[in-house]
């Protein structure tokens, strides 16, 4: 590949970013503050705003998407929460810093700074409340590290939400930047194992035939790539995931679970925008609200998250800030994971310290641009939680790469390893066409795209 070329596809997909990448300012006359909301667990269809409110209600997101500059195809850098929120708080892509699961070894903060440190460089107040999930040190004492000078990680979402809002409204000189880390609707998983919810109980589910309907795509994917049916398994045998016995009725009451869970965290979300409002610092305030992951909800008999279907990879995304962004939509491809840092350091006019892969999405959510120099997202996962199937351990690696209309998944183990979707079609992934004829064109693009990616990120996993 020539230069000029390889340029232009660096600039669609790792988008290097570099000292021209922002519009930089020594001393702007105002910074906004900067509030992330951050949910666990929650899928791109998880709001009343998308689904109608039949069997989901979700009034204070559904009303910051009508502030919004919504993003409709954004993919998390991982489907799992340590790596996906490693992703987001370096810019960086796992398989660069190496967190692929939710192994719990510290990354290198100087190779991998904290966006957060670039904030309290900058001289904002800096602040992080609710579950951590972050590979630093998890106390304030350690702010030098990771650059969060106040914390409350080791609490429910009641307090979640406390904390974050005494601390917005502290009254200071200084801008703040402030994440709210809500675990839910992440008790979904403890519902499915049938422990005691940690965040507060939701009740019994009503009988079946009052919960949501199955999914369309409950069923398994036609000619699924062979290692995906050995990690259903596995899964299924572990205690983690014990849904293999559900029967229809239990995959509705799931669904109605799910939902009830997240509506709790809307109500909760809803109380820091409205103390926001209150304090008179909406206007000035950029809000993003997103997820590390989703949910399956028994999409392809899976619950949980991890795989790389649409349910656990595709996440909501949403930009406010009245002074710039005009409330729309867009369908351009959005990398969570490695787009979340040099957006909110744009906002900020803050120069990333270190070489970041992602885009800022300032340009599209301001309305300057309509379209990225992107043709394709990646996520990476790394399938290790299952249990034993026939005495054999499987822990496949996976990549997927995502474009307009296709998506493109490869497995590091078995005999059959891809799959392509035509996401246009058939958005519920329910057909393989990996081996249909009359995409292998599409199939051969996309293993290339795919294969370049990786040399790029000298990514050891055995692409074809």
């Amino acid at each position: 590949m020539k230069n000029n070329n390889r340029r232009q596809f660096l600039a669609g997909t790792l988008a290097v970013v570099g000292a021209t990448a922002f519009k930089v300012h020594a001393q702007p006359k105002q910074r906004p503050n900067v509030l992330v909301i951050l949910a666990d667990e929650m899928s791109i269809d998880a709001l009343s705003a998308t689904i109608g409110k039949r069997f989901v209600d979700t009034p204070n997101l559904d009303a910051l998407r009508e502030k919004s500059m919504y993003f409709s195809r954004a993919y998390v850098a991982n489907p799992l929460c340590v790596p996906s929120r490693t992703a987001m708080f370096t810019g960086r892509f796992p398989v660069e810093t190496c967190v692929q699961t939710n192994d719990k070894t510290p990354i290198d903060p100087i190779r991998f700074p904290c966006i957060a440190s670039s904030f309290q460089a900058a001289g904002y107040r800096t602040g992080y409340f609710g579950k951590w999930h972050l590979l630093y040190p998890e106390k304030e004492a350690a702010s030098r590290v990771h650059g969060f000078e106040h914390m409350a990680s080791e609490v429910v979402d009641v307090d979640t939400a406390a904390h974050v809002n005494e601390f917005i409204s502290q009254s200071s000189d200084k801008p703040f930047f402030a994440v709210a880390s809500f675990l839910n609707p992440h008790n979904i998983c403890e519902w499915a194992r049938g422990n005691t919810l940690n965040q507060g109980a939701i009740g019994d589910p009503p009988s079946a035939d009052k919960c949501p309907p199955l999914r369309a795509n409950h069923g398994v994917m036609k000619d699924e790539p062979v290692i995906l049916t050995k990690v259903r398994e596995a899964y299924h045998n572990s205690p983690l995931f014990p849904v293999g016995d559900f029967d229809d009725a239990k995959w509705r009451q799931y669904e109605w679970a799910y939902y009830r869970l997240v509506e709790r965290v809307d109500a909760l979300i809803g109380t820091v925008l409205s103390h926001l409002t209150a304090h008179q610092m909406d206007q000035n305030t950029v809000v993003l609200f997103t997820a590390d992951h989703g949910d399956c909800q028994g999409a392809h008999f899976f619950n949980q998250k991890t795989v790389l279907f649409e349910e656990a990879a595709r996440v909501p995304f949403m930009l406010s800030y009245p002074p710039r962004i005009k409330p729309g939509s867009t369908g351009v491809l959005v990398n969570t994971g490695v787009d979340f840092l040099p957006t909110l350091l744009d906002f900020a006019e803050i120069k990333p310290t270190t070489p970041v892969r992602g885009l800022s999405l300032v340009p599209v959510a301001t309305g300057r641009v309509k379209d990225l120099r992107r043709t394709f997202v990646v996520t990476t996962d790394h399938l290790i939680q299952g249990g034993l199937v026939d005495g054999v351990e499987y822990k496949p690696e996976g990549r997927m790469l995502r474009t307009d209309r296709y998506k493109y998944t490869a497995y590091s183990e078995g005999a059959s390893r891809e799959a392509l979707v035509d996401l246009d079609q058939d958005p519920g992934e329910v057909n393989n066409l990996a081996h249909d004829p009359k995409y292998q064109k599409v199939l051969m693009e996309h293993r290339a795209m795919l294969r370049q990616w990786g040399n790029e990120l000298n990514d050891k996993f055995p692409y074809l």
